[in-house]
């Protein structure tokens, strides 16, 4: 791959003064160092033979659960919602499709299919594992639960209304019953839980702070093991051992892959060419973890690990290091892939350009291997980033210049500085789909993209502001909100936080629309990138900046293994 262009001119003038004045954010070393460095060596995989036989001796078994000839349709749809929970759907994906496929037939040919004899449970669930797998289904089915007011306040089935709050994450605009539904679920499961059994307490608190539609499943797979442990009703041993030995086996993984990235990032020695930026390079991982955690990605998480730290290099570039100037000529290289442009720039300038370039070349060999030709995934990965690195220019001189933009104007660009398309365009490319149709497609920024961003960009925002207006740094949504509507900060957060709701229901909508047309994989990784975001970002902290609050995360997720 080609990354030069023709000779630039470049007037003196535009050459950055060697006094300019740099911020600082004063960002927290990394906790980690050197943790999983030694897990880049492959003798320390671990997954010996007996573990894989093991594996798959319990994996027959859950495929014969699966293939039951049991008619008894709330255990299969629970079978499958356990399966989910413990995130080991990526083994019966085919199975779990073609049940719900056969379901839905009967659903859609029979409908007496869904009685009154039916639980607010099972139609519940019926309901969220439908539009899971891109199936519509009327929420008008749980108009039966409302009394004659019109009120759901007669319910008082904990797992009926724990499984209604869940159903209610996946509304779209306009079903005002499961608006309804969500605020009578969610006051009244939080006014019991103290109540409740320590465990299903537990369970409901976790789920009223993330439920599982806006979480990743791995995420929350060690602790849904722990339940599922404890549950009297829990008859598949099989099941459990399977999903712990699954867990134990992909974690040893993820370390091989985040060792591998730890000593890239120490071999380039980021910490002393770039000492301004952030020191993340396990947190990085989230990311591309989130993007897709089959370990069939295992080479695609690499990269992208890669590509998202080259990112988070930009970032403290743009917004805490370079000077207007400096940053023009630095966009104009990446645009261009043409380092002469930073030439006359200090030397971390062309330390986070080489590492671009890098990572690029790794997408460019990695694509020539597997598919013999790597000039259309390139050409539109080189777009991604330069539409990316625009979006920050123009934050870069929001700030130079004091400008606060209109909310409007801020979402416009947040799209770009999101990342998000960039991350789906890099993600495509490894995967069967890297055509002409869907990298246009992408670079379109349809709906579903468009909200993810949003989503993405307004939780930063909200987590982020006020340690950023600490310093000089431009503008967020909260500040471009306040000035365009002339609210207080109070109303900017509520008013920000019914976008992103918004934006959700956005997302559910087009999922919907495009599950036909649109390659699963694609879609689950544009909601997935919203999804990571609702967890870094939650409770407004920058788990990614303070990375001390994502220890105990790391520790369960991928340090920690489950005693089997």
């Amino acid at each position: 791959m080609s990354l030069s262009a023709s000779v630039p001119v470049i007037p003196s003038t535009q050459h950055a003064p060697s006094n300019s004045k740099r911020r600082s954010a004063n960002f927290a070393p990394s906790i980690w160092h050197d943790t999983f460095l030694k897990y880049a060596d492959s003798e320390f995989s671990g997954i010996n033979e007996t573990m894989k036989q093991e594996l798959q001796m319990h994996k027959k078994k859950v495929k014969m659960y699966l293939s039951s000839n049991d008619n008894n349709i709330l255990q299969k749809l629970c079978l499958i919602d356990s399966i989910q929970h413990l995130s080991i759907s990526y083994h019966f994906q085919h199975e779990i499709d073609e049940i719900l496929a056969q379901i839905h037939n009967d659903f859609t040919n029979n409908n007496d299919l869904v009685t009154k004899e039916c639980d607010l449970h099972f139609i519940a669930l019926l309901f969220r594992l439908f539009r899971q797998k891109g199936y519509y289904i009327s929420s008008d089915i749980f108009n039966k639960f409302k009394n004659r007011r019109g009120e759901f306040d007669e319910i008082t089935d904990v797992q009926g209304m724990w499984s209604l709050y869940e159903a209610a994450q996946l509304r779209v605009h306009g079903e005002d019953i499961l608006e309804e539904a969500h605020e009578f679920t969610y006051n009244r499961l939080k006014s019991i839980t103290n109540q409740l059994s320590l465990s299903l307490g537990d369970q409901i608190n976790q789920s009223l702070g993330q439920p599982f539609h806006k979480a990743i499943p791995r995420m929350k797979a060690r602790s849904y093991i722990s339940f599922y442990e404890k549950d009297p009703s829990c008859d598949k041993v099989d099941l459990l051992n399977f999903a712990k030995l699954d867990f134990n086996m992909v974690q040893k993984l993820y370390k091989k892959e985040i060792g591998s990235n730890t000593k890239w990032w120490r071999e380039s020695d980021f910490a002393t060419t770039v000492p301004y930026a952030r020191d993340r390079i396990v947190e990085v991982f989230f990311w591309p973890f989130a993007m897709n955690s089959d370990p069939k990605y295992s080479t695609a998480r690499q990269i992208i690990t890669k590509l998202v730290l080259c990112i988070s290099l930009m970032d403290d570039t743009y917004d805490v290091y370079g000077t207007v100037k400096e940053l023009e000529l630095f966009t104009r290289a990446i645009q261009r892939w043409d380092i002469r442009y930073i030439e006359s720039l200090s030397e971390c300038f062309k330390v986070v350009f080489n590492a671009i370039v890098e990572c690029l070349m790794e997408i460019d060999v990695f694509m020539n291997d597997v598919n013999g030709d790597s000039s259309l995934v390139m050409q539109h990965v080189k777009q991604a980033f330069s539409n990316f690195v625009q979006g920050y220019m123009v934050e870069a001189k929001w700030c130079h210049e004091g400008y606060i933009p209109t909310y409007d104007e801020y979402k416009i660009n947040g799209v770009l500085t999101s990342a998000n398309p960039l991350f789906t365009t890099v993600f495509t490319a490894f995967g069967e789909s890297a055509t002409k149709e869907m990298f246009g497609w992408i670079s379109n920024i349809p709906v579903i993209l468009k909200a993810t961003s949003l989503v993405c960009r307004l939780l930063n925002d909200l987590a982020s502001h006020k340690f950023e207006q600490q310093r000089e740094h431009v503008a967020s949504a909260v500040e471009s909100c306040m000035k365009q509507y002339d609210f207080s900060k109070e109303e900017a957060y509520e008013f920000i936080k019914k976008d992103i709701n918004d934006s959700w229901k956005d997302m559910n909508e087009e999922y919907l629309k495009l599950t036909e047309k649109i390659p699963r994989s694609i879609l689950d990784c544009i909601v997935n990138l919203a999804r990571i975001c609702e967890f870094l970002y939650a409770d407004f902290e920058d788990k990614y900046t303070n990375c001390e609050l994502l220890n105990d995360h790391i520790m369960a997720l991928l340090l920690d293994p489950i005693i089997v």
